[in-house]
């Protein structure tokens, strides 16, 4: 018998932002803070941010206060506060933040049909209301595009890749196959010049 769709969209929400968190293992916490790209893209950011985001979709929006004072989405907030956790926030700190987020969250789908309705606090009128559906399908693309940010820059910091530690999700080949394939890879990129 085929899945429930709110028990598949609720999987792959999970899935995806399981793999993300993943990505801080093993790392030392100057590498989870490290900004690794021009725009400052960080892990532990990533955590941070996509923790305030699904709990703002799922808790705001179907009228649940969720209990954390979230500062960064103050008006007079660093603007991109939400995507690295200040000196005074912990990894601790944020990875509790993101357990406690996503769990009011899995309580939030859990009690509502897909059909519920809600209103996403910081969208403008015309956008609202918006069902479970819309805002789960919404989450999921979200999270797998910071996922996928998460994949990059942790490659970037210890060439660790893949979807969980026993899934690398890439061909079983040792560094000196992946040196030649970037080589050619490189030698392709510079034929188009």
């Amino acid at each position: 018998m085929p899945e429930d769709p709110k028990a598949t969209l609720h999987r792959y929400l999970r899935r995806t932002r399981d793999a993300l968190l993943w990505k801080l293992d093993g790392l030392g916490d100057y590498d989870v803070r490290r900004p690794m790209t021009p725009t400052g893209t960080n892990l532990l950011g990533l955590v941070k941010h996509t923790a305030a985001v699904g709990s703002g979709y799922l808790c705001d929006t179907f009228g649940r206060r969720f209990a954390y004072d979230q500062p960064w989405f103050a008006d007079d907030a660093d603007l991109q506060a939400d995507m690295f956790a200040a000196a005074d926030e912990s990894r601790a700190d944020i990875v509790r933040f993101w357990h406690d987020a996503w769990a009011a969250s899995d309580e939030m789908v859990d009690s509502h049909d897909l059909d519920a309705l809600g209103e996403v606090p910081w969208w403008p009128a015309e956008r609202n209301p918006v069902s479970l559906h819309y805002v789960l399908v919404h989450l999921i693309d979200e999270l797998a595009r910071h996922a996928g940010q998460a994949d990059i820059v942790r490659e970037l910091i210890d060439e660790r890749v893949g979807v969980r530690a026993d899934n690398a999700n890439l061909p079983d080949v040792d560094a000196n196959w992946w040196r030649d394939y970037r080589a050619r890879l490189e030698q392709i990129a510079r034929q188009s010049l």
